[in-house]
């Protein structure tokens, strides 16, 4: 008896699959291969036609993980290295994926003819129920960087029995101003719509020292045969309205708000968790991510979204590693003793593994 039990603590502590080391090498295999081919599905909605990739099968036992990308992006330029990382397969091997293309922003879309009249976020938001009735999936857990956040945002507030969970990345639930509109109209006619996009998806500090990674976006955008279609979804975001809701009406499943520490829409992130239920909501700010911590620093959004999936109830065996070995992360605690909203308590994780993920109403700032 004492035997087997050695055995079993010596299971649960694997990262990853139970079973032996050439079993997960294959599954990790299979789950990669499954991930780069995909299932691309011609959705209708009533709204016009989805262009959709699916990623695994069509198990209806867990909410699949449906994503929203952001303006100047697709699913795969969006999404791509995320669930591509090495340790986001544990992931990628438990829950199906359905990435969702925004109308005309899908590879080799063609361009739409002048004068047509692209959806408003409103629209776009309505058209996703129609994806997961297609694919038979009840619930899914949301992931959308900047404008897909935005629409995922509204569709779990129209739709709160179809999402479980919420990760929205450089979230701006507010209307732009007029402040924001007159500039907007300036940098129409000062700047290029590539370097417009390109403000809105990376840091200044990104843009100034024009990394790589700026580098291959500004030129993926400038050369985009449906760079007209990029300008429509750009001015649709840009004409959203407000999103309303409190702390008294927000979202009803668990919400993690993720921004870069010099992103573009840090203050409209900061705001946005300040209208958030505590107890629901993590806020996540990472450092040295840019306005795209998905690709940036993608090992600790995975580490960041395994205990968030973990809080849900989900790959409770999970094995935690970066974020536990890291000597600066820290967990801003939610609660006082008594279990009131409170700021005054720092907790700091140390360098042991297997630490409890933080509850949803936890600020990590992330600077490992």
């Amino acid at each position: 008896m004492t035997t087997e039990m050695q055995e079993i603590a010596i299971t649960e502590d694997k990262p990853l699959l139970t079973g032996q080391a050439d079993t997960t090498k294959d599954a990790e295999l299979a789950a990669r291969i499954l991930l780069d081919q995909g299932q691309e599905h011609s959705v209708e909605t009533p709204h016009g036609v989805l262009h959709v990739t699916l990623h695994g099968t069509r198990t209806t036992r867990r909410p699949a993980i449906l994503t929203f990308h952001d303006v100047g992006l697709d699913s795969k330029s969006c999404f791509s290295p995320l669930f591509k990382f090495e340790e986001m397969q544990e992931i990628v091997k438990n829950f199906t994926l359905i990435h969702i293309d925004a109308p005309g922003q899908e590879e080799g879309a063609a361009a739409y003819p002048a004068g047509y009249q692209y959806p408003s976020m409103e629209t776009i938001s309505e058209m996703i129920p129609a994806v997961l009735q297609f694919f038979n999936f009840r619930t899914v857990i949301g992931v959308g960087v900047g404008a897909g956040a935005y629409i995922l945002a509204r569709f779990a507030l129209t739709n709160p029995d179809a999402v479980e969970g919420l990760v929205l990345i450089n979230i701006d639930t507010n209307a732009r101003g007029w402040i924001d509109w007159a500039a907007q109209k300036l940098s129409s006619v000062t700047s290029s719509l590539t370097e417009q996009i390109l403000c809105h998806l990376f840091s200044q500090e990104e843009l100034s020292s024009s990394t790589d990674l700026v580098q291959s976006y500004r030129e993926r955008i400038s050369k985009a045969p449906n760079l007209s279609n990029m300008e429509l979804l750009w001015k649709s975001y840009n004409s959203r309205r407000d999103l309303i809701f409190d702390r008294n009406s927000a979202f009803k499943c668990p919400v993690m708000l993720v921004v870069g520490d010099h992103a573009p829409y840090e203050d409209a992130a900061v705001e946005c968790n300040s209208k958030m239920d505590p107890t629901t909501t993590s806020f996540l700010k990472m450092a040295d991510a840019g306005g795209l911590p998905q690709l940036t620093q993608p090992a600790k959004l995975t580490e960041a979204f395994k205990y968030f999936i973990q809080g849900m109830g989900y790959m409770a065996s999970s094995c935690m590693t970066r974020l536990s070995r890291s000597r600066t992360t820290s967990l801003s605690s939610s609660y006082s003793m008594d279990g009131s909203r409170s700021r005054s308590r720092t907790l700091s994780q140390g360098s042991q593994g297997g630490q409890m993920p933080p509850s949803p109403s936890q600020t990590m700032e992330v600077s490992c």
